[in-house]
């Protein structure tokens, strides 16, 4: 049953997957579990029901984007020029926006060959860990002030004016730092995927914002308290995969007793990662021009579209 409220046509899942034909997915049950997150869910019936309507919509806005950029350059009488067509994807730490961003761009490469996908995430942006100290705010990363938002938003307006070979920097989840020299490329694609907890922020010392530069945004929800649970849930994964490599952020924690380790980890949750969530993530929801709701175990049982 298709519900709406003030803003939003609300789909719940078996209405949402009946708006695209079934069709053969490019992926097993194993490339499925490279692609999500750590501790993400989801099943190939869920790419079905949630990702291929989610997809096929997206490639008519892509279409209707090209055509109104054809007819601008054709009103103001100037070269027709290619322009990248931006998704934002945003949400809480651990919410599995990550997995939603790979999965679209590996379906949006499937079903459209032609089009030439790419995919990066904020946290290249991240002030470097030694930056962070100098500022006295390693203890609030991810927080807006943690980010160089003049490079990102460099780095956007680059994109849209059709720059080539843009170098972004490269940041490590195992050392939880940027990885000094190293980057990876954006050269020019039809599609860009940008991924990142910061996407729909609005900071008070900026006069354009990231989500200025997006053609559509997505919000990947979940109530707080079973992102907490998802949380806890990747730590005790990322102990269990650092405890026998030194230069990994966790091999600390990973030596310590394991309930040590988790009450530290509910710390972090309630000094760090919950207020962010609270004060700067969860408020820019209503920003997003779809919601993906999810409730326990990772699964999606609502699609909010915004009706304007």
């Amino acid at each position: 049953m298709v519900k709406e409220d003030q803003s939003y046509y609300r789909f719940l899942k078996n209405d949402w997957k009946q708006l695209a034909p079934e069709a053969k997915l490019p992926l097993s049950d194993q490339q499925l579990k490279a692609i999500k997150a750590l501790n993400d869910r989801i099943s190939l019936q869920d790419v079905q029901d949630i990702y291929v309507p989610l997809v096929h919509m997206l490639i008519k806005k892509f279409h209707s984007f090209q055509d109104w950029q054809a007819t601008k350059t054709d009103f103001l009488k100037l070269p027709e020029r290619k322009v990248p067509f931006v998704i934002g994807i945003s949400g809480s730490v651990a919410v599995g926006k990550s997995t939603t961003a790979r999965l679209l761009q590996v379906l949006l490469t499937h079903f459209f060959p032609s089009l030439h996908s790419q995919l990066i995430t904020t946290d290249g942006f991240l002030y470097p860990n030694a930056e962070l100290k100098k500022r006295g705010i390693l203890d609030r990363k991810g927080f807006p002030e943690s980010y160089d938002m003049s490079s990102l938003l460099s780095f956007m307006s680059e994109v849209k004016n059709g720059k080539t070979r843009i170098r972004v920097p490269l940041y490590s989840h195992q050392s939880y730092d940027i990885m000094p020299d190293e980057y990876e490329t954006v050269d020019n694609p039809d599609i860009l995927i940008v991924e990142g907890i910061n996407v729909l922020q609005l900071p008070s010392n900026q006069t354009i914002y990231i989500s200025d530069f997006f053609d559509w945004s997505i919000y990947v929800d979940a109530d707080p308290e079973l992102i907490e649970k998802w949380f806890l849930e990747r730590f005790g994964i990322l102990l269990d995969t650092a405890f026998h490599n030194p230069q990994d952020y966790y091999y600390e924690y990973a030596q310590w007793p394991r309930e040590k380790a988790f009450e530290e980890a509910k710390k972090v949750w309630k000094r760090v990662d919950l207020p962010n969530l609270e004060e700067f993530i969860l408020p820019t929801r209503s920003r997003a021009n779809l919601i993906l709701h999810k409730v326990d175990h990772h699964v999606m049982d609502a699609v909010y579209l915004r009706k304007y």
